[in-house]
């Protein structure tokens, strides 16, 4: 049986992430301390702990079947790659930052600037939008401070709560694209191996919808079970269990946890009582 293979960070938050996940999806990976390849002990994957910058490559030249990798990455180095899957976590922004005595007003105040920044074809991209040129250092690490000694007016780099920026006096003044994780899949993948992937991300979305949803049961009077159903409209149909007390059932279903307080306020409005919420370990439809 082939093997697929998939690529991660080899360190760093989205490492952590992108191994919890599949662990969530059942998948047992027997690696060590800085060990660059693993398998999983019951599932047809091998796992490899690649440099962030590499994966996109790896997948053109089909080295890797599959990647856990930021979105923003594609958009520069990985054209034409599909993404199958958006993972919800790693979230971040790709911005541009001057220093905060820096008096914006629109983007039209960075032409011709000087920008440091590790995505070079992104920025590029993106000012060439609004016809405006810029001069790019393509630097690799400690972008944030290239301003502080002189080697440019302005970055591009990852944001993710600002703090960085803060620490080096700057501020975020353009967000040039939002990214999260996502699973990524080579142009190269065989027949058979994109039944492993299918599989693969049958179960990730199983895990995905159970990190975004909650198991709700109340207790509802039963000429008031019709406008609950139209507040929960998560699944096909509520399950509905008649109580011992007479005109009384208890109500069963799935809540989105984005809306959570919302929906249940307009439950309490509508009669319901007793509601408890439980978390989902896996969500199959």
């Amino acid at each position: 049986m082939s093997t697929l293979k998939i690529a991660i960070q080899k360190s760093g938050r989205l490492n952590e992430d992108s191994i919890q996940i599949l662990k969530d999806c059942g998948i047992s990976i027997n690696n060590g301390i800085d060990q660059l390849k693993a398998e999983a002990s019951n599932f047809p994957l091998e796992v490899l702990y690649l440099r962030n910058s590499d994966i996109p490559q790896y997948l053109i030249d089909g080295v890797v079947d599959l990647a856990i990798v930021g979105d923003n990455l594609l958009v520069e180095k990985g054209k034409g790659i599909e993404v199958v899957q958006k993972l919800g976590f790693s979230k971040c922004k790709v911005s541009v930052a001057v220093p905060k005595t820096f008096e914006y007003n629109s983007v039209q105040d960075l032409a011709n600037l000087r920008i440091a920044t590790s995505y070079p074809n992104t920025v590029n991209e993106y000012f060439s939008k609004f016809g405006l040129t810029v001069d790019i250092h393509q630097i690799s690490g400690s972008v944030e401070i290239a301003p502080n000694i002189g080697l440019a007016d302005a970055i591009v780099d990852i944001v993710s709560s600002g703090s960085t920026l803060f620490k080096n006096n700057l501020k975020e003044v353009e967000v040039i694209l939002k990214s999260e994780a996502v699973l990524a899949v080579s142009p190269k993948v065989s027949p058979e191996i994109q039944k492993h992937i299918d599989t693969l991300k049958f179960r990730i979305q199983a895990v995905l919808r159970a990190r975004n949803s909650k198991y709700i049961l109340m207790n509802v009077p039963n000429d008031k079970i019709d406008a609950v159903g139209k507040i929960l409209p998560v699944l096909r149909s509520l399950t509905v269990l008649p109580l011992a007390q007479e005109g009384w059932s208890s109500v069963h279903s799935v809540i989105d946890k984005d809306t959570f307080w919302d929906v249940i306020d307009q439950l309490k409005e509508v009669g319901a009582e007793g509601i408890l919420v439980c978390p989902i370990e896996k969500m199959v439809l």
